[in-house]
């Protein structure tokens, strides 16, 4: 039953590292966590927006040109658009054509101070898309570590299996030769069964690591994944950190991704409170139009003949007697003006200056400028809470890690004690003179204090991570 106790252990520790023909480094999990984070394509997309809204503001200076065309038929009594008479009682034709311009020639800077602040807005949103990617990189990074951390376990506890398992081995002969009781068989009977137990939470703690890792690298699940295990020397007495917390906190300020963007938006509010003020002032514009138009009721004389003459009913005086008025009877035929000629005699142009003084307008600008003015001050807050919060977090994860220091120096003490300890507890229990209950504890011992030196060490080098994540270093070991 033993023998297929630990085959079975065997198959679930083969299980659990079958993935390991797929190693992979720090480095790579926090590049393909950067390239895949769905968080982080979002933030790119909104990087883009705010692009795209600071280079229309650009472009607002520019004219703005319309042009229309408009054609369609007119039936009963209407005004003719091309000459400006009633028609009655047939239908017609006709078709317009027009265009205009407009440019803002001063705005009291309004549009300037408007393209600054979606400026600043577009480097907020890069500076906010760099402390995403920093942030998914730390979480990544401790996620790693973690990783890391159940992967040795894991090992100590296979160690700890195998070594009871060894022992147990020898003290069933001892007990056979009549040197140790059969109790101490039982007694490590249940040790390594215990040892097992703690085998299979180890490697059950190692697959829930390897899951959280994939779930934060949006990597499929039955994707081969395994950890590469560095070679990390924490060479005793020579771990300190070089830096005080104000230097430290000095130099993620100028990195850190949301001081930089609380900058950038208390620019922006800057630059969208006076944008405000200046719709309050008069504002001087330049214009320009043109037009032509066509109708189908336009006639042009093609011919004229003159047939006779008819009596107006006017007499004029001719000396001593008054002489009837004539004119002359014209018989005319009439043509369609041609479209182009209609297009060049309808040609109009116009240029115009105007000038717009706001008045009242329902006390709209004036509350714009009151909310611009409080959103200011709100970014104001903002900057300084972030600022704040940044030199707050510094100084704990500093206090952090030059404690972490210290509980890795005490804890690798313990091991080295507990180690020193079980080697003579051994070789007193080969000798036969000490029991299975002392050696046993003295086992248990070791491995408790390899697994605390463990915990200690990866803490360590996470407490360092974060102040090089401060620092805005690249997170690798």
């Amino acid at each position: 039953m033993r023998r297929i106790f630990i085959l079975f252990l065997s198959i679930i520790y083969s299980a659990a590292y079958a993935q390991e023909a797929d190693t992979w480094s720090l480095q790579r999990t926090v590049q393909y966590a950067l390239d895949h984070n769905i968080s982080i394509q979002q933030s790119e997309l909104n990087k883009r927006l705010s692009k795209l809204t600071q280079l229309q503001s650009q472009l607002s200076q520019l004219p703005n040109i319309n042009g229309s065309a408009s054609y369609g038929r007119s039936f009963g009594r209407s005004v003719d658009p091309t000459t400006n008479q009633f028609v009655q009682g047939t239908s017609y034709d006709f078709m317009g054509l027009s265009g205009n311009a407009d440019v803002l020639l001063f705005g009291w800077f309004q549009k300037r101070n408007s393209i600054a602040s979606n400026r600043y807005n577009y480097l907020a949103s890069g500076a906010d898309l760099d402390q995403l990617k920093n942030d998914v990189s730390l979480n990544v990074a401790t996620g790693y570590l973690r990783a890391l951390l159940a992967k040795e376990q894991v090992k100590i506890s296979q160690q700890q299996v195998k070594l009871s398992s060894a022992q147990l081995t020898q003290t069933r002969k001892f007990a056979e030769a009549g040197r140790v009781p059969e109790l101490d068989v039982a007694q490590l009977e249940a040790q390594l069964a215990n040892d097992s137990a703690n085998l299979i939470t180890a490697l059950t703690d190692y697959t829930a690591s390897i899951l959280d890792i994939k779930a934060l690298l949006n990597l499929e699940f039955q994707t081969p994944f395994d950890v590469a295990v560095p070679d990390i020397n924490l060479a005793s007495g020579g771990i300190s950190l070089n830096m005080s917390p104000e230097d430290v906190y000095i130099e993620a300020a100028k990195n850190f991704g949301t001081i930089r963007s609380t900058m950038y938006k208390l620019q922006a509010a800057q630059r969208n409170f006076w944008a405000a003020k200046g719709n309050l002032m008069p504002q001087l514009g330049l214009g320009a139009q043109l037009g032509t138009n066509w109708s189908s009721t336009v006639k042009e004389v093609a011919s004229a003949t003159i047939v006779g003459a008819k009596e107006t009913g006017d007499f004029v005086p001719v000396l001593d007697t008054t002489l009837a008025v004539y004119r002359p009877d014209v018989k005319f035929t009439t043509r369609d003006v041609p479209l182009k000629t209609q297009l060049d005699n309808n040609f109009r142009q116009t240029v115009s200056l105007s000038l717009n003084i706001p008045i009242f307008n329902g006390w709209q600008s004036q509350y714009a400028v009151k909310q611009a003015k409080i959103n200011m001050l709100t970014q104001e807050l903002n900057k300084y809470q972030a600022e704040l919060k940044l030199k707050q977090d510094v100084y704990k994860a500093y206090n952090d890690a030059t404690n972490s220091i210290q509980k890795y120096y005490a804890a690798e003490r313990a091991a080295t004690s507990a180690q020193r300890a079980y080697e003579f507890a051994q070789k007193r229990y080969d000798l036969g003179l000490t029991n299975t209950v002392e050696y046993l504890t003295t086992q248990n011992n070791m491995y408790a204090s390899a697994a605390n030196m463990a915990r200690a060490k990866y803490d360590l080098i996470f407490k360092f991570k974060v102040i090089d994540y401060y620092l805005g270093k690249e997170l690798k070991l």
